[in-house]
């Protein structure tokens, strides 16, 4: 196997992992956000959006193939994002 083959492989391989971290993390975000939002008592009322985006992440039928994370990172910002508009609404306590 050439040199310029072993870095292409090393490079296509460091940037699977990293988009991987970057979903895991923003799964955790999402986990995170989910559970504070149900202890300050606020009503989830967007329930479907957090489970839909967590069976998107672990099932394997994706928009992409798995090694390209980048859909299921699409995925989980647009739940984190919905969860975060709830936690910012009108039901929000202070407003």
């Amino acid at each position: 196997m050439s040199t310029e083959m072993t870095a292409l492989l090393v490079v296509a391989g460091l940037v699977v992992a990293a988009t991987l971290v970057v979903a895991v993390v923003l799964l955790v975000r999402l986990v995170r956000t989910r559970r504070t939002l149900r202890d300050a008592g606020l009503p989830v009322t967007r329930q479907w959006v957090f489970w839909g985006a967590v069976a998107y992440l672990v099932l394997p039928a994706d928009l992409l193939p798995d090694p390209v994370y980048l859909d299921d990172i699409g995925v989980l910002l647009l739940a984190l994002r919905s969860l975060r508009s709830a936690a910012d609404g009108p039901s929000a306590p202070g407003r």
